[in-house]
């Protein structure tokens, strides 16, 4: 059975790593070489970089970031979001070391940029970002360029059921940066059936571990500022979670 993944997810602001709260509020941690290095060592499953104002300022992906974490000769895939345009954007970022990439603002605006990224790296190699939240019985789709909220739809969904992309990633933005506070209530008859889903916001704690790896359409859960503060934060999740499908923790340099 293959095993489910427990990612390190590092968010980057200006360059710097940073403590996001809704990515609205933000505390600096450091360099991301830095969360990298550690998330690596420490046995992070795959290890996913998010630079979240790179498209909202009109640039493109920060590859000067991307040959840094590759000159640090990381065992953990590594995944890159934030300021992909088109093919040739999405070709640099594989080309300066990432395993996979996210797509975002053009997943819904520019369909076939994201088919033409997806026939040149490989679907595999291609995930789409949902952030979400739920008002009342209705799951509604954030845009981060116009802070819009709106109703998720079918022309949101398209390029997943078509299997362009391999993954979503389910983003809970609302609870991001806050311990505990995941809307499982989101995964409740959540569309885009046979699409692997994962679980990114709010998660801290064992227990949102275990129910979200119990979850069948559930691949791999994020976490993020809860993996910085402490040593061996994630085998201490892994082992506490008790989940059989994920890979057992493990410490650096144990026999």
């Amino acid at each position: 059975m293959l095993k489910k993944r427990l990612v390190g997810v590092i968010t980057v602001k200006d360059g710097w790593a940073v403590q996001s709260f809704g990515y609205r509020r933000y505390l600096p941690l450091g360099r991301p070489e830095c969360l990298a290095e550690n998330l690596d060592r420490w046995g992070a499953d795959e290890i996913l970089v998010l630079s979240i104002d790179r498209s909202r300022h009109g640039l493109g992906p920060d590859l000067d970031l991307l040959r840094r974490l590759g000159g640090l000769g990381l065992s953990t895939p590594l995944t890159y979001g934030g300021g992909v345009r088109n093919v040739a954007d999405a070709g640099a970022v594989i080309q300066c070391g990432a395993d996979r990439l996210c797509v975002d603002a053009i997943l819904h605006s520019q369909a076939d940029v994201v088919r033409s990224i997806s026939a040149l790296v490989g679907a595999q190699a291609v995930i789409g970002v949902l952030p979400v939240a739920r008002a009342g019985d209705v799951i509604q789709l954030r845009d981060y360029l116009s802070g819009r909220e709106v109703p998720l739809g079918s022309n949101h969904l398209s390029l997943f059921e078509a299997r362009v992309v391999s993954e979503a990633l389910i983003v809970d933005w609302r609870n991001e940066g806050q311990r505990g506070r995941f809307d499982m209530t989101l995964l409740e008859g959540f569309p885009l059936g046979g699409v692997p889903l994962i679980a990114f916001g709010g998660i801290s704690e064992p227990g949102q571990l275990r129910a979200l790896f119990a979850n069948e359409r559930i691949v791999a859960v994020g976490v993020g500022n809860f993996l910085a503060y402490s040593e061996h934060a994630i085998q201490a999740l892994k082992r506490q979670s008790g989940a059989d499908s994920i890979r057992p923790a493990h410490f650096a340099g144990a026999p």
